[in-house]
C-alpha cells in the first residue's frame, strides 16, 4: 500500500476517532483493503458547491469527521466575513443526513452562530427561501441530490440563498484545507444558539409559491385534474401536496409505494426522476387512474421529471428540455397574454440546455440570457440585473426550473405547480402538454437533444476525464458526421474561435472546464465534466424544421439518427 496512504490509515487508528470507526478500518484492512485505499488515498474534495462523496470510514468518505472538519472551515470564513452570523440547515431522506445536519449545527453553534435548524427532513429548496427569509448568511443542507443511497452530501450556501460563487467558494475551500486535525474542530458549546423551526416556514414557502400562479382560475376551472405524484421516497412528499392543494387542485393521487422517506430507496435503483426505470411504478398508476399527468421529485426536492400521453396516447415521460421549453413559453406566453408581462422580463438558461428557448424568448421580445450549468450561476445572473431587469425563469436540462425571484436554486415544488397550472391551462382549451409542444416546434423548429454520461471510477478516473477534455483541446475535431466544425468555445480557455477565419472573441463567462462545437448544419455538442460526480458529459443538440404533426415521428427518428451517428463518429460508444 502507498505510504502516503498507510499514514492517514494509522492517523486515525491512533488518533482521538471513535471506536466503531477505529473497527470499521480494521475489518477493511482484513476484508477490503482495495476499498479501504480508496477510501483514504485522499481528502473528500470540499467543491465549489460542497462535499459529495459515499459513506463511511476515512478522508475520502463522508462521515462525521469529514462533515465536521467541512463545517469549521465554513464557519471561520462566514465569521470572517460578516460581523454577526445566522445560517439555516436541512436535510433529505438520506441515510445520516439528520445525523449529518445535527453535528454541522452543533459547530456553527459553538462558534457563536445562531442556526436555524429544521425539525424534519425539507426539501432543498425550502433551505434557499429560508436562508432569504431569515436574513441568513449562510445556510447548508445534507443531501446528494439524486446520487445512488451509498452517497450523500452538504451542499453549502451563501446570504442570497444561492450556492456559492466566487470569490466565495475558492476562499471556503482554502478555510476548510486550513482544518487539518478534528481537534481543530469545536464540536459541542452553543446548544442555545440553535432554533428549531419547521411549519411556520411551511406556510411562508407554500404563499410564496402560490404567488408564482399566472392564471389561478385556470387552476379552479379544473381542480380535478387528475394528478399523480411520486415523491421517490424523498422530501417532495413534505410540501408538494400541500402546494398543489393550495393551487386548488383536488384530484392529486400520491404513488404509495414511494410515498414514505427511505434513505433506501427500496423500490428504485436511482433516486432520479430522469430514469424511466425510476418513474415506472408512477407510470403504472398513471395508466391505471388515465390520469391527465404525472410528476415525480428526486430525494432533496429539487428536480422534477413528468409523464405525459402522446399523440397516440401512450404514457411517455419528457426530456429535461422538453421540459423546460414547456414551461419558459408558458411563462413568457402566458404573462403576454394576461397583460402582466413588462418590457424588461428576462429568463435565463444554462449553456448546454436546449436553444429552441432562446428562440422563443427572443421572438417574444424577451431577454434570454445563458449562463454556466448550475443554479448557482442563474442566481448570480438575477443578483447582476436586480433592479434592471425582471427576471421570471430560470432552468437547465437536467430536471430543473426555478420559477419567480424569491428562491435562488432549482425547485421542484414550484415546478410541480406550474407544471400542473400549464396542463390545466391546456386542457382548458381541449388539448394537452403533448400537443402543445408539437404546436411549439413547428412554431420555432423542432429541436432535439441527447446526453451520454461516461463513467471513470476509482483512483484514476478524474486523470482519465481530464486526458479526454486535453486531447480535445490540443486536436479538435475540424469535422464531425461529415460536418465542419464551424466554430469552437473552451469556456476555461474564455475564447470563441471562429474556425473559418481564425478570429477569436472572449466568452464573458467565468472559468469553466467545458468545451462546446457547433457544426455548419447547426449541431451543437458540448463536453463537461461532472463536478459532483466521476463522470464526463456529452450533450447533443440537433435541429430541423417541422411542418405538421403527420411528419412528428419520422423526423424525430431523423434526428435521433443523426445523433447516433455523430456519436458513433466520435468515437463515444
Amino acid at each position: 500500500m502507498d505510504a502516503n496512504i498507510r499514514e492517514r490509515i494509522n492517523n486515525w487508528l491512533e488518533g482521538p476517532y471513535d471506536d466503531a470507526t477505529k473497527e470499521e478500518i480494521k475489518k477493511l484492512e482484513k476484508e477490503d483493503p482495495e476499498q479501504l485505499a480508496d477510501a483514504f488515498y485522499q481528502n473528500l474534495e470540499f467543491g465549489t458547491g460542497g462535499l459529495r462523496g459515499i459513506m463511511g470510514v476515512g478522508t475520502n468518505r463522508m462521515n462525521k469527521y469529514t462533515v465536521g472538519m467541512a463545517t469549521q472551515g465554513y464557519a471561520n470564513y462566514l465569521k470572517k466575513c460578516f460581523p454577526e452570523v445566522k445560517v439555516a440547515i436541512a436535510y433529505d431522506c438520506r441515510n445520516n443526513s439528520r445525523a449529518f445536519a445535527e453535528i454541522a449545527a452543533n459547530i456553527f453553534a459553538a462558534n457563536d452562530i445562531k442556526v436555524y435548524l429544521f425539525e424534519s427532513l425539507r426539501p432543498t429548496p425550502e433551505l434557499s427561501f429560508t436562508i432569504r427569509y431569515f436574513g441568513c448568511q449562510g445556510g447548508v443542507v445534507c443531501t446528494a441530490s439524486h446520487n445512488p443511497k451509498e452517497y450523500n452530501g452538504y451542499k453549502a450556501y451563501w446570504d442570497d440563498g444561492a450556492q456559492m460563487v466566487p470569490p466565495h467558494d475558492k476562499n471556503v475551500i482554502t478555510e476548510v484545507e486550513a482544518i487539518k486535525s478534528i481537534d481543530d474542530v469545536k464540536w459541542t458549546g452553543g446548544e442555545k444558539n440553535i432554533t428549531i423551526i419547521g411549519k411556520e416556514i411551511d406556510e411562508e414557502y407554500i404563499k410564496m409559491v402560490k404567488g408564482l400562479s399566472v392564471n389561478p382560475e385556470v387552476c379552479k376551472a379544473q381542480h380535478d385534474l387528475k394528478i399523480v405524484y411520486t415523491p421517490i421516497h424523498g422530501s417532495g412528499i413534505m410540501l408538494v401536496p400541500q402546494v398543489l392543494k393550495a393551487y386548488g387542485f383536488d384530484n392529486v393521487h400520491i404513488v404509495d409505494e414511494q410515498a414514505t422517506p427511505d434513505g433506501n430507496f427500496p423500490t428504485v435503483n436511482y433516486p432520479n426522476p430522469e430514469e424511466k426505470e425510476t418513474m415506472s411504478i408512477g407510470l403504472k398508476k398513471a395508466r391505471e387512474l388515465d390520469a391527465d399527468i404525472l410528476l415525480g421529485t428526486d430525494p432533496d426536492g429539487d428536480r422534477v421529471g413528468i409523464g405525459v400521453k402522446d399523440q397516440h396516447g401512450e404514457w411517455i415521460l419528457m426530456n429535461g428540455n422538453q421540459t423546460a421549453v414547456l414551461a419558459f413559453s408558458y411563462m413568457i406566453e402566458a404573462r403576454k397574454a394576461k397583460g402582466i408581462g413588462k418590457p424588461n422580463d428576462m429568463v435565463i438558461k444554462t449553456i448546454v440546455t436546449t436553444d429552441m428557448i432562446d428562440k422563443i424568448a427572443k421572438e417574444n421580445g424577451v431577454s434570454c440570457y445563458n449562463v454556466l450549468t448550475g443554479f448557482k450561476w442563474i442566481a448570480e445572473m438575477i443578483k447582476e440585473k436586480e433592479g434592471k431587469e425582471n427576471y421570471i425563469i430560470g432552468g437547465e436540462e437536467s430536471f430543473g426550473l426555478m420559477i419567480g425571484d424569491k428562491i435562488r436554486d432549482k425547485d421542484a415544488e414550484s415546478a410541480v405547480a406550474i407544471i400542473c397550472e400549464m396542463a390545466a391551462y391546456e386542457k382548458n382549451q381541449g388539448r394537452s402538454l403533448f400537443e402543445k409542444l408539437i404546436d411549439l416546434y413547428i412554431q420555432y423548429g423542432f429541436y432535439k437533444e441527447d446526453l451520454i454520461s461516461i463513467t471513470k471510477k476509482g483512483m484514476n478516473g478524474s486523470k482519465e476525464i481530464a486526458e479526454m477534455m486535453q486531447g480535445y483541446r490540443d486536436n479538435p475535431p475540424k469535422q464531425i458526421n461529415d460536418s465542419n466544425v464551424v466554430q469552437s468555445l473552451d469556456y476555461q480557455q474564455q475564447l470563441s474561435t471562429n474556425i473559418q477565419t481564425g478570429t477569436t472573441e472572449k466568452i464573458n463567462l467565468p472559468l469553466s472546464n467545458v468545451l462546446q462545437f457547433i457544426l455548419a448544419d447547426g449541431t451543437k455538442i458540448s463536453a463537461r465534466p461532472s463536478g459532483t460526480e466521476p463522470k464526463i458529459k456529452f450533450y447533443f443538440s440537433v435541429n430541423t424544421k417541422l411542418n405538421s404533426v403527420i411528419e412528428l415521428e419520422a423526423t424525430e427518428k431523423q434526428l435521433d439518427d443523426k445523433i447516433q451517428t455523430i456519436i458513433s463518429d466520435m468515437k463515444l460508444k
